[in-house]
């Protein structure tokens, strides 16, 4: 076991990217490079020590550095959550977990004829199964997760932009996605409201071709009754969590409004809520439509 104790500090950022093989750690450590990110690749956790210690000494010369780690390390990755554990508590630290499902994991090991790194004799399902037991430490620890399951590598590199591209002082990012049921929850959310209890405009025949961002649409759905109820109670719950996630240095979170197509209830709430959460001072909110367009 190597020697996680102490801390150092430094005065720039420092993310983790981790996550699983194949859930496009590439992609976001190019993208961070990109925003201008000093960025190590399959870093051994023991070296992040060193790192900081160096970046503490050039005097603020790489004011934001970002680490890949995971699995490739072999036995050394054990120490990666003891270590971030410590390290965080004294730097401007965060994790980006990248995830993805099964399914799309064995795809992509599959389209590019390469074994995973931990399947040993077994097959590609036996070393993402491994992995998902080696990473969960590191996993319960993140601050930011994303599923990669239905992202081209444009896309991740967006989720990726948006999380380290500042706008001013920190603030917490909160990303209100509407989805559609039937289209399957988003896995990476963490909070989750049903628009099916307000009548669906699909069934109004010169409202049916629209969607939530048309302004009659929208009219209807916060009409109905409940809806406006709806709003006023949801932001009140959500201002103590929101404001938990902040003191446990939880620097983005989603919240998915769905409905069951994801073109009209949840679309008009999910743009209605935004709103309302906009005007929280130490939030900086994103709206964004996963569905919209499918059907």
């Amino acid at each position: 076991m190597a020697d996680v104790s102490g801390s150092i500090q430094t005065q720039g950022e420092v993310l983790i990217v981790t996550g699983m093989s194949g859930a496009g750690r590439s992609t976001a450590a190019d993208a961070l490079e990109d925003h201008g990110w000093y960025v190590v690749d399959n870093l051994p956790p023991q070296m992040l020590r060193p790192l900081l210690e160096l970046a503490g000494r050039i005097d603020g010369k790489l004011p934001r550095i970002a680490a890949v780690v995971d699995v490739r390390g072999g036995e050394m990755f054990a120490d990666l959550a003891q270590i971030v554990h410590n390290l965080r508590e004294a730097n401007n630290l965060r994790i980006v977990f990248l995830d993805a499902s099964d399914d799309a994991l064995v795809r992509r090991f599959e389209q590019v004829r390469r074994p995973h790194p931990l399947q040993a004799d077994g097959t590609i399902l036996d070393g993402i199964h491994e992995e998902r037991r080696q990473v969960q430490a590191i996993r319960d620890r993140s601050d930011v997760t994303i599923d990669t399951s239905n992202l081209n590598v444009h896309q991740l590199a967006n989720r990726i932009s948006d999380l380290v591209t500042e706008d001013g002082a920190p603030r917490h990012r909160t990303t209100i996605l509407s989805f559609g049921f039937k289209y399957g929850l988003p896995v990476d959310a963490d909070l989750v409201a049903d628009m099916r209890f307000l009548p669906n405009p699909f069934w109004i025949d010169e409202l049916r071709p629209l969607t939530g961002e048309d302004q009659a649409v929208s009219d209807y759905v916060l009409e109905q009754e409940g809806a406006e109820e709806f709003l006023d109670a949801y932001v009140a719950a959500l201002r103590p969590i929101l404001a938990g996630y902040q003191r446990e240095n939880k620097s983005h979170s989603m919240i998915a409004i769905g409905c069951t197509g994801g073109k009209h209830r949840s679309v008009a709430m999910a743009l209605a809520l935004g709103e309302r959460l906009a005007s929280e001072s130490d939030l900086r909110v994103r709206v964004r439509h996963r569905d919209l367009g499918r059907e």
